[in-house]
């Protein structure tokens, strides 16, 4: 029997919400069609279906993931309470939660080694939401003209990225640690 077109946008966005944390969790490169597939609750068969290519799937993926931490960002930067909405977006995205879950955290952390050597259309999806991130944490830096916030923002973001990446490659816990705490106290420094 075949499938709705309502039915085959569903499976086709559980499919690419799918490859987003299993891109992140074991890499690009290690993620086999089959397994993802299976992780869909899904057999191999109909991945051709849905996509030309593992490529296509890799971008749309890239997509969703970087849709997701702008929107996990965004929320920190709209907290209530007092607190400074870049301390709250630093300690959202510097928090070990987000370290200890590859699958669900941001895709440059996790995967920029190989977005690098990506299609251009990952790449884009990539970039895109990288000055996403970039234009939030600019919109903090009150008081400054709009080139110095951008400035300080490129600084921030890229800082973030790097620590929980460093965080998540060494060895030694209190080491890892340290790289988020000494990070977010310098980003709140600028």
């Amino acid at each position: 029997m075949k499938k709705s077109k309502l039915e085959a946008a569903e499976t086709r966005e559980r499919i690419v919400k799918t490859a987003a944390a299993e891109f992140c969790r074991n890499g690009i490169r290690s993620t086999g069609i089959c397994e993802l597939m299976a992780a869909a609750g899904l057999t191999h068969g109909g991945f051709y279906g849905h996509f030309v290519s593992k490529d296509q799937l890799v971008a749309e993926a890239c997509g969703v993931g970087m849709d997701s931490i702008v929107e996990r960002v965004s929320a920190a930067a709209r907290e209530p309470g007092g607190k400074g909405s870049l301390a709250a977006i630093a300690a959202s995205y510097l928090a070990r939660e987000h370290r200890d879950d590859p699958a669900g955290g941001c895709p440059l952390a996790g995967l920029g080694s190989e977005l690098v050597r990506s299609s251009e259309d990952t790449r884009a999806e990539a970039s895109g939401g990288f000055m996403e991130l970039v234009e939030i944490v600019a919109a903090q830096f009150g008081g400054v003209g709009r080139r110095t916030a951008k400035e300080k923002a490129l600084v921030a973001v890229s800082a973030m990225i790097g620590a929980v990446t460093m965080s998540r490659i060494v060895q030694d816990p209190g080491l890892s640690d340290a790289i988020l705490k000494q990070t977010e106290i310098y980003l709140l420094q600028l």
